[in-house]
């Protein structure tokens, strides 16, 4: 019998073979005594291995199936490292609608080593086909895409990129191996901002990524070893107790967001709301093919910058900052935000526009949350008739 995720979550760093503890040794330690001048044992230096680094990143590697994890100090770190696997000369297709700072890595950083780049709409696969060119090495994916929760096609899009002779990188922050494998969808490399939804308690930042092949992670290996910006121990145990509880946090959190989006959906002061669970939402057939779950993540628009700010000030529930995925619910204003390295042209093309707020789902008791949003809606709908009366 094939154990299934939720258990999976739970059992898959084991147990402590020396002493039968059931969390895993927190080693404290940057390096480790040698017995030998001519034989190094399976750890010297915690910058390149470290027990609990370890324990984390096979977890992942059997979350993800993959054949290999690893763990970094953020989840932008483990974005960047991914992306010094090219090398100058080659070009890289990319989700238009991607996190800011993918965007700003990408925009910014990537063209110093003479990488070049393309961002291109991943929800038209014919575009995306058009874009190819003979230097392009990889296709990277956010689906759903951040903000606005677009779907690309990752079993498509993977052979598109293979018969280009590229690969395929894709950022499962959002779905969470529960909902979503990239890898047995084709892609070849897999990457979570495990700040948010794996550790789920606002208390770390880490970033995780699982390759699909044993050459590829040798290759992801010696440059995270090289670049050194790994997890330390204590937060490695920490992202680890957060997996545990994943299955649990995530359904409800997940079950929440199907109501509150439903409710946005029906309030006349909401323009629009983007979540891909909605029948009508485009991406919406894709997304019941390649993942289980919608996810605990929407984004409403509201008509202007004035209307936000009285959304966001009457609200008393929402914590009001960057980030996502957490047991609390958070409330981010992605043009100032998330999103706030993009220039204001680019953002409103992408549909990030000054109403546009995006709404992380954590753990509080779902009626308390609709009646927070009633209430606020109440006040944006009355404070704005009063401004068009004035």
């Amino acid at each position: 019998m094939t154990d299934r995720l939720e258990t999976k979550f739970i059992h898959s760093a084991g147990v402590d073979s020396k002493t039968g503890a059931v969390n895993v040794p927190i080693y404290l330690s940057s390096t480790f005594h040698q017995q030998s001048i001519d034989e190094f044992g399976p750890y010297d230096y915690s910058r390149s291995g470290n027990p609990t680094r370890q324990a984390l990143e096979d977890t992942i590697a059997k979350l993800e199936n993959g054949t290999r994890g690893f763990a970094f100090a953020s989840g932008m770190a483990a974005i960047s490292s991914a992306f010094m696997l090219l090398e100058s000369g080659d070009h890289v297709l990319v989700s238009e609608d991607v996190y800011g700072g993918t965007y700003r890595f990408i925009t910014e950083v990537l063209g110093k080593f003479g990488i070049e780049h393309s961002f291109v709409n991943m929800t038209d696969l014919d575009e995306v086909a058009k874009a190819f060119r003979p230097n392009t090495k990889v296709i990277y994916i956010e689906t759903p895409s951040n903000p606005v929760m677009n779907i690309t096609d990752i079993e498509i899009a993977a052979k598109l990129a293979k018969a280009n002779g590229c690969l395929t990188f894709v950022d499962n922050t959002f779905m969470t191996p529960l909902y979503q494998n990239p890898l047995d969808l084709g892609a070849d490399l897999v990457l979570h901002s495990a700040t948010k939804f794996l550790s789920g308690h606002s208390d770390i930042v880490a970033g995780l990524a699982v390759t699909k092949d044993a050459a590829l992670g040798d290759r992801l290996g010696f440059i995270q070893n090289s670049f050194g910006s790994v997890l330390g121990a204590q937060d490695s145990y920490l992202l680890i107790q957060g997996i545990k509880t994943l299955g649990a946090r995530l359904k409800q959190s997940s079950e929440s967001a199907q109501k509150i989006a439903e409710f946005l959906h029906r309030h006349p002061v909401v323009e629009e709301v983007y979540y891909p669970g909605f029948s009508f939402h485009p991406g919406n057939p894709i997304q019941e093919r390649q993942a289980s779950g919608y996810g605990a993540v929407l984004s409403l628009r509201l008509p202007d910058k004035n209307t936000a700010r009285i959304f966001k000030d009457a609200l008393r529930i929402p914590v009001f900052a960057v980030s996502l995925g957490a047991v609390e619910t958070i409330l981010s204003y992605p043009a100032t935000m998330s999103h706030a390295a993009m220039p204001e042209d680019e953002r409103k093309k992408r549909g990030i526009t000054d109403g546009l707020f995006r709404f992380s789902v954590g753990l509080e008791h779902i009626d308390d949350l609709l009646e927070d949003l009633e209430q606020a809606l109440e006040k944006v709908r009355v404070k704005s008739k009063l401004s068009i009366a004035n």
